[in-house]
């Protein structure tokens, strides 16, 4: 293991889904649900969800680059949500929703747009990618009961319907970069 972790911070709708997966992946040290990109100093689930706050729904990552790169990441991250639906990830609405990468140095900056780029010029979806990427502005863990959410509820319908499903195909595409 390096001794040197980076971090990363991704919005992809509904961070349950955005957990469940990147918690599996090898080189993942830490993966934490939470809130950032808002105004509000004090965010909660409920002022998120209803739309006050600014605040997207994240996962921070504790990453160790010799395992897993920024650009690995941003592999999965897209595969796993719509990047082409401005603040919506299926039934999921609104701007708490929004596909977003909070970059952390100029270096993951630079990897994200090219990244990016590189989706559409080689029209990878159908539609325009609609992903913000921006500095990381504001986060703030989510509360507790939302840490391992899938793993703690896997029978609870939106994780049995929505959750599974984006595991098993990231599993499916990435089954290399999982632990076992």
């Amino acid at each position: 293991m390096s001794s040197k972790l980076e971090q990363a911070t991704l919005g992809g709708g509904c961070f349950w889904c955005t957990e469940a997966v990147f918690r599996q992946l090898k080189g993942i040290e830490l993966c934490e649900s939470g809130y950032s990109g808002g105004s509000d100093p004090n965010p909660n689930y409920d002022k998120v969800c209803g739309g006050r706050t600014g605040h997207a729904e994240v996962i921070r990552l504790h990453f160790d680059p010799e395992i897993i790169s920024f650009r690995k990441i941003l592999a999965v991250f897209f595969a796993i949500h719509d990047p082409t639906t401005l603040n919506r990830q299926g039934n999921d609405v609104g701007t708490q929703y929004r596909s977003v990468i909070f970059f952390h140095s100029p270096e993951q900056r630079d990897t994200a747009v090219a990244f990016v780029e590189d989706l559409e010029k080689r029209k990878i979806f159908r539609d325009k990618v609609v992903t913000e990427i921006s500095p990381l502005l504001n986060y703030f863990p989510a509360e507790k009961y939302h840490q391992e959410y899938f793993e703690n509820n896997p029978m609870q319908p939106y994780c049995a319907y929505v959750v599974a499903p984006k595991v098993e195909k990231a599993e499916d595409l990435f089954g290399d970069l999982f632990k076992r």
